[in-house]
């Protein structure tokens, strides 16, 4: 009789392992998180072992539940609920998108980011021009930026085109856009098109019009907030299990921009190249504000012009936005005049200009910029800089 019940206490675990077990957790096939105590109870000798998660019990011997005990100890689950948005996703429907917690402010917790993006919209807000619009048919787009560049001798520094609505990539009138004699050089062209037309994108970039002029430099990607969003592409029923909701807006570069030696044409650093809809912005517009800031932030150059090729429609205005020429067939303010717009641009801007060999100025080739301030420069991520060359350069 002795010897059975100090062998029925050596087989049962001590106070100190159950303790132990108590503080982990296991999870099923679906996510569900379980106390190992809740779900293990360990009896004693001779009796019965219940899982409480599962629907069978079984009667074991005593080396059995020792191994049992072991095999828990040893081995404890990996799986974290709280990471499996593919799971989550599967069983709700609810886009892991929606998961992120810093939507509404992605630079808290960066206190100099934070900073840098107040100087620089305010720094853009000064020298910025009076909102510009041009309504205008679809068909006479083309004739009209003919006649700027030949009469007026207009060019911008940024070139916006398309919006975040399904019928913007219209091929035939992109590709006779003369983008090379309306974009200066240097220049910034940034491209909208969704996942569905990135073969058509492909082949607009690399046709005559584009490719021996403009090399592709960055891919911005937007991403709507889940089905509801008035950015969210429609569904073209191609039977694919994965759907493709993001917004590619690839950024494309004239001429020689160098990081180091052109920081009065270029910020890199301050944005990330992933842009999330925000709930704080309950306007609806054409372009969400952050692609707009993206572009303003990265060039410092203040001649900005945005074509919309074709209609938005009453459910996704196109806003004007100060700093920017804004062209397309639903835009409501049609208040641009080449020569205006020039004058606003003298007064708003820094102008620098080309010297020549001779020693001469070319005022079509003037640069208007937006001034930045020592406190800017301080404050922007900069790229790293190998240590002989920066003696190098002090030297």
């Amino acid at each position: 009789m002795s010897k059975n019940v100090e062998h029925s206490r050596q087989s049962a675990p001590s106070e100190s392992s159950v303790a132990a077990l108590s503080n982990r957790y296991t999870y099923n096939k679906f996510g569900s998180r379980k106390r190992l105590s809740d779900r293990l109870t360990v009896a004693p000798s001779g009796e019965t072992l219940k899982d409480e998660v599962g629907s069978s019990s079984e009667t074991r011997s005593p080396s059995e539940n020792r191994k049992k005990v072991a095999f828990k100890e040893e081995r404890p689950s990996v799986f974290v609920k709280d990471l499996d948005y593919n799971n989550h996703y599967i069983h709700t429907g609810q886009s892991p998108v929606s998961q992120i917690r810093n939507i509404k402010n992605p630079i808290e917790g960066y206190p100099k980011l934070n900073k840098l993006h107040t100087l620089k919209k305010a720094q853009v807000v000064k020298h910025s021009t009076k909102p510009y619009g041009v309504r205008i048919r679809s068909d006479r787009i083309i004739p009209t930026i003919n006649s700027w560049i030949e009469q007026y001798s207009l060019k911008f520094d940024v070139i916006m085109i398309g919006a975040l609505i399904e019928n913007q990539f219209i091929l035939p009138l992109l590709q006779s856009i003369p983008i090379h004699k309306l974009c200066s050089k240097p220049g910034f062209l940034f491209i909208w098109a969704t996942t569905q037309k990135i073969s058509e994108l492909t082949v607009l970039l690399n046709n005559e019009n584009f490719n021996k002029k403009f090399r592709r430099s960055e891919e911005l990607i937007f991403l709507p907030v889940d089905k509801t969003s008035p950015y969210y592409p429609a569904d073209k029923g191609d039977g694919s299990l994965l759907q493709k909701q993001q917004w590619h807006c690839w950024m494309c570069i004239t001429g020689t921009v160098r990081r180091s030696t052109d920081n009065h044409l270029i910020h890199c650093n301050v944005d990330t190249d992933l842009q999330i809809e925000s709930p704080n912005d309950t306007r609806k517009n054409a372009v969400p504000d952050s692609m707009y800031r993206v572009a303003e932030n990265f060039s410092n150059s203040n001649r900005r012009l945005h074509i919309v090729p074709s209609k938005t429609g009453y459910d996704m205005p196109i806003r004007l936005r100060e700093g920017w020429v804004i062209m397309g067939p639903d835009v409501i303010l049609n208040n641009f005049h080449p020569a205006a717009y020039i004058k606003d641009l003298s007064t708003s801007s820094l102008l620098q200009y080309k010297t020549y060999a001779n020693g001469l100025n070319s005022v079509s080739n003037a640069q208007y910029l937006v001034p930045q301030t020592d406190e800017i420069e301080d404050l922007r991520p900069k790229s790293p800089t190998i240590a002989g060359k920066k003696l190098q350069s002090q030297l």
